[in-house]
């Protein structure tokens, strides 16, 4: 145990190309990390010397009530160690360097950003770093990233209460990449904390010594780039609906056509490898050049017109017509090369790919756009914000814990 403050952040994501795909082995996701970090500082509880308080404290200065106390205890049987919530939800100091939202976090609007992986991966990076030594986990090495993003899997698949396809914790771990999903079964049959021999089976999955239950994702990125002059944007939606259990109708869908759907699944694969080659052909360009990115649109339309085709099969709202028709009025402004609705879809948020000079234009035009108009899900837009978030090629990163000192006590 090193015992030093430690802090630690991760990238928030934008699954750019393969939603729903990315659930299945047989296809991948391009997903970009995000320059939107989440930052977890830890430190020592100040104790009388010799005494170790069994006691962890999670704050988060940016919101209301922001703060939880946790007691923990090693159980019996190898059982790992079990964690007991003991207090939350009281007043903590906001930082000065981040922002200060000045809401409960119950009420904070979710933007679908990928704030719960990077959250689970920070927090799991600053709390091992804390405890181990270089010699047994060091964040810049490729053992110890594969052992972190393990244990940050499982963990945040724990939290979720099902096993996802990980390219969110992935993204948090890697940055920018590539990604084909793990087997499930690697991750099944786990059982509960406390249960005889939990501990000796999450640390098979951490050091991926088992050898029936090896970790087989691909994470490739090199394959995934930005070219130089362009910058992947992110739009929040103001909308006045909201789709529940999309994945289960999509995948139902997928189950009861299965040639129809692997026919389409195939062919929007196809789009996406051709999306992340194109983005790769324009980075390799002379930045003397102006580029002709006529390719990368045309590309990026075959896709939507794809997503379209899926949502309209599975009657789901993938991409709405709101959402449609405002991608469509962004990609009349020149320097607006595309855009998708990403990940899952649905009416929260949407992504652009912007030359750099247009940003003004964009700005401009999305403070005034609305539209009173609903579709057949009934909804309609209000308030379009371009987040100030873009690309971020860089996965976990070590911080200098004295950024925070402002806030930390």
């Amino acid at each position: 145990m090193t015992g030093s403050p430690v802090a630690v952040s991760a990238p928030g994501k934008v699954l750019l190309a393969g939603g729903y795909l990315v659930l299945d082995r047989e296809h991948t996701g391009l997903v970009f990390g995000l320059d939107a970090r989440i930052h977890v500082h830890v430190q020592k509880l100040p104790s009388p010397p010799g005494v170790v308080l069994p006691e962890i404290i999670v704050r988060s200065p940016q919101f209301k009530g922001a703060e939880w106390r946790y007691g923990y205890r090693q159980t019996e049987d190898k059982g790992g160690i079990e964690v007991t919530q003991l207090k939350g939800s009281t007043d903590c100091t906001s930082p000065t360097r981040f922002v200060n939202f000045n809401v409960p976090l119950t009420d904070a609007h979710k933007t679908g950003l990928g704030s719960s992986a990077a959250l689970v991966t920070a927090f799991t990076a600053a709390v091992l770093t804390h405890y181990l030594d270089e010699e047994q986990l060091a964040l810049h090495s490729e053992s110890g990233r594969a052992r972190l993003h393990n244990l940050a899997q499982a963990a945040h698949c724990a939290a979720q209460g099902k096993v996802g396809s990980g390219f969110d914790v992935a993204a948090a771990v890697y940055g920018s990449c590539i990604y084909r999903r793990f087997s499930p079964s690697v991750l099944e049959g786990q059982g509960e904390v406390g249960s005889r021999g939990f501990s000796e089976r999450l640390k098979a999955v951490v050091e991926d010594s088992n050898s029936t239950k090896k970790w087989d994702m691909q994470i490739d990125k090199s394959a995934a780039v930005m070219p130089r002059g362009l910058s992947l944007l992110m739009c929040d939606v103001d909308c006045g609906s909201e789709s529940v259990g999309m994945a289960k109708k999509v995948l139902s869908w997928r189950k009861e056509n299965p040639e129809e759907a692997t026919l389409l699944w195939a062919t929007l694969q196809k789009g996406n490898e051709d999306l992340a080659r194109e983005l790769q052909r324009l980075s390799q360009g002379c930045s003397a050049v102006p580029q002709n990115y006529k390719n990368l649109s045309d590309i990026i339309l075959t896709i939507r017109s794809l997503i379209r085709e899926m949502s309209a099969k599975a009657e789901v709202p993938i991409e709405p017509k709101v959402q449609s028709d405002l991608l469509d009025a962004c990609c009349q402004i020149n320097g607006v090369i595309g855009g998708v609705v990403p990940g899952a879809g649905g009416f929260d948020a949407i992504a652009l790919l912007v030359q750099e000079e247009a940003l003004p234009s964009l700005g401009e035009f999305l403070r005034s756009y609305t539209t009173a108009k609903g579709d057949e899900s009934g909804a309609g837009i209000g308030k379009v914000r371009l987040l100030g978030v873009k690309q971020e090629m860089e996965g976990l990163r070590a911080e200098e814990s004295n950024i925070y000192a402002d806030w930390v006590k």
